[in-house]
């Protein structure tokens, strides 16, 4: 068997995976010893609906799982989760944001670098089948090569869980797995419920439109000789099947393909944005080293 535990389950993906593991045979031999958050209502909501035990602390399974999920609603949480489980070198899935602190996210990295830790997280968007698809035709050059596009997400500004950064790598993550994960700067300007950023890169630049409180998600690629895109549907959840299945292939052995660098990128380039939208004017992004 496969030994798991869940740290931070009170947002939606700690359902979908234990839907996974529940109704498909591929995962059978996956056990999730415990759930745990600090919102112990959540952790409840887990026991009656999958009979998972519940962990007084996340550090009560250390030493006794074979990977483990931090899904923590708060990006703040990530790293302290990981913390205790770091000397048994356990595979890790950490959900978006990875982390809020640009020290953080690189101290982060270095631990799991060290110990030859093996990850896979971030957005589940950079999943989803339009993004897939446009980060085809970019590495391709379809129609030529690219001269912009437009990426659309929702934002929650106002959320408890880290304000801005709670929802904003869904963006970051869709723009950076579609046109590359390195923009040399960023310019964001909010107006009402929508705050646009502009992502430049050294040969275009790419418009994100975030939306307060909005479901949708959208992305386009244009290029010299024709235009790609449309509407990123995840109601299909395929998504999340895509990213759990990336974390199953990490606890039977595989290595993960990105790097660690890759990982913690969007990072800085949300640290960047935010810099933008209290300065009023472009900010680059923080170049960093492991």
């Amino acid at each position: 068997m496969k030994r798991i535990a869940i740290l931070g389950c009170e947002n939606s993906h700690a359902n979908n995976f234990l839907t996974l593991i529940k109704e498909r045979e591929k995962y059978s031999d996956v056990e999730v010893v415990g759930v745990y958050s600090d919102e112990r209502e959540a952790a409840e909501k887990l026991r009656e609906k999958f009979g998972t035990p519940i962990l007084d602390s996340f550090a009560d399974a250390q030493g006794k799982i074979d990977g483990l999920v931090i899904t923590a609603r708060h990006g703040d949480n990530h790293y302290k989760f990981a913390r205790p489980y770091l000397n048994d070198k356990i595979p890790m899935f950490i959900d978006k944001p990875i982390t809020v602190s640009e020290d953080e996210a690189v101290d982060f990295m270095r631990e799991l670098k060290s110990r030859d830790i093996s990850f896979s997280g971030g957005s589940s968007l950079k999943h989803a089948d339009m993004v897939l698809e446009l980060k085809a035709h970019a590495a391709a050059k379809t129609s030529g090569k690219t001269l912009g596009g437009v990426v659309r997400a929702p934002l929650a500004s106002d959320s408890e869980y880290g304000g801005f950064y709670f929802y904003a790598q869904h963006l970051v993550e869709m723009v950076s797995e579609i046109y590359g994960r390195y923009p040399t700067s960023v310019i964001a300007m909010p107006k009402g419920v929508e705050t646009t950023v502009i992502f430049r890169y050294e040969e275009y630049d790419i418009v994100g439109s975030y939306f307060e409180h909005s479901s949708q998600y959208y992305a386009a690629r244009y290029a010299e000789k024709g235009s790609q895109g449309g509407v990123v549907d995840i109601s299909n959840k395929e998504c999340f099947v895509r990213e759990f299945d990336e974390f199953y292939k990490l606890l039977s052995g595989e290595r993960g393909e990105m790097s660690y660098e890759d990982f913690i990128a969007p990072v800085f380039v949300m640290n960047a944005i935010e810099r933008s939208l209290k300065s009023g004017k472009e900010e680059k992004v923080k170049e960093f080293a492991l």
